[in-house]
């Protein structure tokens, strides 16, 4: 079986970068030298040990794409952007009928499922990539569906650390918030503490200082209207290799996807769960 053919794009971008590292490493994929990136960026070329990765800037992606695709021809496109990006790089994914899984946060998540669903590919679309963090979820979810209203009365606290550059609140956090509001604690995503301190972060915190620039600790307390109940719900993530592995899991299963001809349908992490 030849390799799937992946194009990273948010290359020099820590996470695109380290899904980059492992898919170079791993004999099922084969990674395109050329990746999609901001505006922001001035370099031209990355370095990826021995392989050279054209940097394309937004005003010559189109034309760019369209020669990757003529000379590639079938390949998975994986985002790691900015989440100010989310939107506007599906749409453009979908007009040049790239297949894609996103792991970038952000954006309008709705918006997002409806751009892919009236499109001509599939897409694998997370706000997480880490499997057991995804499998937490979706233990999350089933307790909402299942026991709705059994944590009525409690107080909820959220908290979560992440690296300096990541901009926006944890979409897993959100995530989370939303399933206790199911089990019955009325709380809004605004609530969410997002320490991006990292003095704060690894004196306060305990987060080893060779993680600062790479992690993501999540912290969920309950407490009943009494005080004599407490649940906390932790889980904490040290570098970004856990995510770089969901992901290439999600690349295999969205490769499968378009060698059965699906098209116009979002998946998420959790039906990438399914079939491993």
């Amino acid at each position: 079986m030849p390799p799937i053919k992946l194009m990273i794009n948010g290359i020099p971008g820590n996470m695109a970068v380290n899904a980059a590292k492992h898919a170079a490493e791993d004999g099922q994929f084969e990674v395109i030298p050329a990746s999609l990136t901001g505006p922001e960026i001035r370099e031209t070329e990355y370095l990826l040990d021995s392989l050279t990765i054209r940097l394309i800037h937004p005003d010559e992606r189109d034309q760019a794409m369209e020669d990757i695709k003529e000379r590639e021809r079938e390949f998975i496109t994986v985002d790691y952007t900015l989440p100010s990006a989310v939107n506007e790089n599906a749409e453009f994914y979908c007009k040049h009928s790239l297949p894609f899984v996103i792991g970038t946060t952000g954006g309008d998540r709705t918006l997002l499922t409806d751009i892919v669903n009236a499109s001509s590919i599939p897409a694998v679309i997370a706000p997480n990539m880490a499997k057991q963090i995804v499998g937490f979820q979706a233990m999350m979810e089933y307790a909402a569906t299942t026991f709705p209203g059994l944590f009525e009365g409690y107080s909820l606290e959220i908290k979560e650390s992440h690296q300096k550059a990541k901009a926006d609140t944890s979409g897993t956090a959100k995530a989370i918030s939303n399933y206790f509001n199911k089990l019955g604690v009325p709380f809004g995503e605004e609530e969410i503490q997002k320490e991006r301190d990292p003095e704060i972060q690894k004196n306060v915190w305990g987060v080893p200082e060779e993680y600062l620039d790479g992690h993501g600790w999540h912290t969920y307390t309950l407490i009943s209207d009494d005080n004599t109940v407490t649940f906390t719900f932790s889980h904490n993530v040290n570098g970004r290799d856990v995510y770089a592995k969901g992901t290439l899991d999600a690349a295999i299963y969205l490769a499968e996807k378009v060698n059965q001809g699906i098209r116009g349908k979002a998946y998420s992490m959790i039906d990438v769960l399914k079939k491993l």
